[in-house]
């Protein structure tokens, strides 16, 4: 298959293995996010990639050339650090055109070169500062502008943005994903932040111990996790232990909840896990009859004006709900609801 093409690709350090076992294919042009939590091997999976590590076990390759014991400098990429790694001393022409310099590119080019891409960065005008005059979010341009000048075959960051404030971050997650739907150049970002891959990525990749747990678009992963861990870590889910029964139900606390799918690879009488986004949770009043429901107290209610959560709790779990102010019930802390899990909106998962 065309693109990078990752065989069995392991790391350990010691006894310790960072990266296990990992296959991946991702096609040209596509933006994807190697997303998990801190220690999950994502940055060493970057750093495998980029050639800054060289795998213990394993193949890596691009458009079938074999590229793992290929030197960083030798494969063409181009990489942007989570420290930027920018030369204080040099203009931000100079920091831009560096890679060309080291090449024997003329200074005329070069310095064509570097106003096209803060142009593309939009930051035109400012080849002749020094990097101390320039802000945080304009740091993170020039970085990739660097990043860019030598036409990299695939570019490749690592938490970009995780230095910057919250406000600043969000612009430059939609910069960033402008920048490369106009160059059609396939990107690889390393975070922590769902939300961020949510709203950079074509494909995400989450990551735990080491391990891929899930390849797939965020909204796949978001509405079909492939198990609890992924369900917990996009986002928010109710995750409810249950039991499998021979028909399309899942048996929670006595009460049989309906479900439309049932995977394939689980048969009744297997204990599973309920992922129930809290959005698609319903509050009703305890009286009202219907499927689906299971009897709860309103432990705590907290309106954030644009959404109201509510938590109710069933014999010895509790369940979140979402809604919009509109939807919110006249019920109050204390209370008995009847709480609706939805047979579209409940995902069965191994547990």
């Amino acid at each position: 298959m065309a693109g990078l093409h990752l065989e069995k690709v392991g790391k350990s350090f010691g006894h310790v293995a960072a990266v296990a076992d990992v296959d991946l294919d991702f096609p040209h042009g596509k933006f994807v996010c190697l997303l998990g939590p801190s220690g999950c091997g994502k940055t060493t999976l970057l750093r495998l990639i980029a050639g800054l590590e060289l795998p213990t076990s394993g193949r890596i390759s691009l458009d079938s050339a074999d590229l793992t014991h290929t030197p960083a400098h030798k494969r063409e990429f181009g990489m942007v650090f989570q420290s930027l790694a920018l030369f204080p001393h040099l203009t931000v022409g100079e920091n831009i055109a560096y890679g060309l310099k080291i090449r024997g590119v003329d200074t005329a080019r070069r310095r064509k070169r570097a106003e096209e891409l803060l142009d593309l960065v939009r930051l035109p005008g400012v080849a002749d500062r020094h990097i101390s005059q320039l802000s945080g979010g304009q740091r993170q341009r020039v970085a990739i502008a660097r990043a860019l000048a030598l036409d990299p075959k695939l570019f490749l960051l690592d938490e970009p943005l995780s230095a910057l404030d919250a406000k600043l971050r969000e612009a430059m997650q939609v910069e960033l994903r402008m920048l490369q739907q106009r160059l059609g150049i396939s990107t690889i970002v390393v975070t922590h932040d769902q939300r961020e891959a949510m709203t950079m990525a074509d494909i995400v990749v989450i990551m735990d111990h080491g391990r891929v747990q899930q390849m797939a678009s965020p909204l796949e992963t978001y509405r079909n996790p492939a198990n609890a861990f992924v369900a917990d870590f996009i986002g928010i889910s109710n995750l409810i232990p249950g039991v499998l029964t021979n028909g399309a139900s899942v048996e929670v606390r006595g009460r049989k909840i309906r479900i439309e799918r049932v995977p394939n690879s689980l048969a009744g009488g297997a204990k599973v896990t309920l992922s129930v986004r809290p959005e698609e949770v319903h509050i009703r009043p305890a009286n009202e009859a219907g499927e689906n429901r299971l009897r709860g107290t309103i432990t705590f209610i907290r309106d954030l004006g644009a959404s109201v959560e509510i938590t109710a709790r069933c014999d010895d779990m509790e369940v979140l709900a979402v809604m919009t102010p509109r939807e919110r019930p006249q019920a109050s802390v204390g209370d008995a609801v009847s709480v609706e899990l939805p047979a579209a909106s409940c995902v069965v998962l191994p547990s």
